[in-house]
């Protein structure tokens, strides 16, 4: 049977989505628990119930009031070529991160990914000092011409999963729990979009005390499975 050339190349910006989000990327994120850990042994979250309330208040109060506001102008600033406005944007995002910790995880993963990038003939914005995860992701899906409500819900997909994926491990969810789970969370992710479109620059920013506060504790937590 012939393949449709034209068909496989409009397909070729969701296989490249899809490429971007994976798991497999080499980029650490298996590493970075996110406070998850220590939330865990500090006693908080014991059961599915406590997990589904504790990312669903990261997706509506961090995830949607920073991560995704600043990737949609990430994105907009990459097209538009604007390296101070990249700059500024990354300068945000870091300033953003309440602990050491958090800001680890962007900073490693973005060191992965910048050694990855050029492998993939993906050119890498000089002005993003240090190069954050976030900003290199967007930048990267924007070269492949993805849309930028589509980076978002792809990088969001992508934090959801790991996040299930730790605490997989950490509470322990069985599988199916972890599935049913990812599966009720997905419903977030549109609204948390649609609530970031709505945001202006001064508006972009999180105060969420108990993150700030495990991530603070997990750095001399006696054992542990993550990084952060």
């Amino acid at each position: 049977m012939a393949w449709s050339l034209p068909t496989i190349t409009t397909e070729l910006p969701l296989l490249r989505l899809l490429h971007l989000c994976s798991p497999a990327l080499p980029v650490g994120a298996y590493a970075f628990s996110q406070g998850l850990e220590a939330a865990y042994e500090l006693g908080w979250l014991r059961d599915v119930q406590a997990v589904e309330a504790w990312l669903t208040l990261q997706l509506q109060h961090s995830v949607a009031t920073v991560d995704l506001p600043i990737l949609l102008r990430v994105h907009q600033a990459c097209a538009d070529c604007d390296a101070p406005r990249l700059q500024q944007l990354n300068t945000l995002l870091l300033a953003c991160r309440e602990t050491a910790e958090l800001q680890l995880a962007d900073t490693a993963m973005g060191e992965a990914l910048a050694r990855l990038l050029p492998k993939l003939d993906v050119p890498i914005p000089v002005a993003l000092q240090p190069p954050l995860f976030l900003p290199l992701f967007t930048c990267t899906a924007q070269h492949w011409q993805l849309s930028a409500e589509h980076t978002a819900l792809g990088y969001a997909w992508a934090w959801l999963e790991n996040q299930i994926l730790a605490a997989t491990k950490l509470v322990p969810l069985g599988q199916t729990q972890a599935q049913q789970l990812l599966h009720r969370l997905q419903g977030v992710l549109p609204m948390a979009l649609q609530h970031a479109q709505t945001l202006d620059d001064d508006a972009i920013g999180a105060s969420l005390p108990a993150l700030a506060y495990a991530s603070s504790y997990h750095e001399t937590q006696y054992t542990r499975l993550f990084r952060s």
